[in-house]
């Protein structure tokens, strides 16, 4: 007799479609709420200016605590990632003899891509974190209830001034990042690849068009609002036990990752064609 081969049931088939069928109705679900929580916050923050001025505050408020308090860990770590941008170009480019161009191999990698991906992926631990547990321990607290009964709407009371903030002190912290990571690569390029302050920095805007910056400033628009969005909407759907908010909290740091990795994909694809002229 011929050696029979298994044969996955009909059973086993439909359980594993069953089963991919909904990962992907939760994935679109949670993305649509995402879209849903990102368009009434769009709306609240251009809604009359009465609500608008009493939002001014505490979007101040979250913008020091987004933006400024976040400037001393942002700048460490971007200022190391240049050095070691610059020491791993250094080691293939010498070997090229093309050590003149460490600068704009720095220049380039941190505006398009380090600097506005550091900036995120610093705010998704301190702040996207830190809406996901406040607005969590307000919705295991019942406060999201009290608020509702003062007659205060929690998206326009706690998500709008979040997300103006975010929208406005990101795009300035990658900023802030690219040139820590050009200064960097600057300590390296004077103490060990024979470049003066000067002539660095010559070089590194030679190096540079209008468009890189610009390409991760964009960037980092469009990461504070899918932080805040993650963030918030994490917190809003907390489950009602003790451990939620810590539940709550993982996820919106490992989502906010995630997606931000994914839209940095996105807009490097579409760049990189635009350039070409596909």
């Amino acid at each position: 007799m011929f050696p029979t081969r298994p044969i996955l049931r009909s059973s086993a088939a439909t359980e594993l479609l069953g089963g991919i069928g909904a990962d992907a109705e939760r994935t679109l679900a949670y993305l649509g709420g995402l879209a849903t929580l990102i368009g009434k916050t769009s709306a609240a923050l251009f809604s009359s200016p009465l609500k608008r001025g009493r939002s001014l505050q505490r979007a101040v408020h979250q913008a020091t605590i987004v933006g400024v308090q976040a400037i001393p860990i942002v700048t460490l770590i971007t200022f190391f990632v240049g050095v070691i941008i610059a020491l791993q170009g250094a080691y293939g480019l010498q070997r090229l003899g093309a050590m003149h161009l460490v600068a704009g191999l720095v220049a380039i990698s941190i505006t398009r891509e380090l600097g506005p991906l550091v900036a995120a992926i610093v705010v998704i631990g301190r702040s996207g974190s830190a809406f996901a547990a406040e607005i969590g321990a307000m919705r295991v607290s019942e406060e999201l209830d009290a608020l509702k009964t003062m007659a205060l709407n929690p998206i326009d009371f706690l998500v709008a001034p979040k997300l103006a903030a975010m929208a406005i002190m990101l795009p300035c912290l990658t900023i802030w990042s690219d040139l820590m990571g050009v200064m960097g690569g600057a300590l390296f390029g004077v103490a060990g690849a024979g470049f003066t302050l000067g002539g660095y920095f010559i070089a590194t805007r030679e190096a540079l068009a209008l468009r890189d910056v610009t390409t991760g400033i964009a960037k980092s628009l469009v990461f504070g609002i899918v932080i805040t969005a993650v963030g918030c909407y994490e917190g809003f759907t907390t489950s009602a036990d003790a451990e939620g908010v810590g539940r709550s909290t993982t996820s919106a740091v490992v989502i906010s990752i995630l997606l931000v990795v994914l839209i940095d994909l996105m807009f490097t694809y579409l760049f990189y064609f635009a350039r070409l002229g596909v």
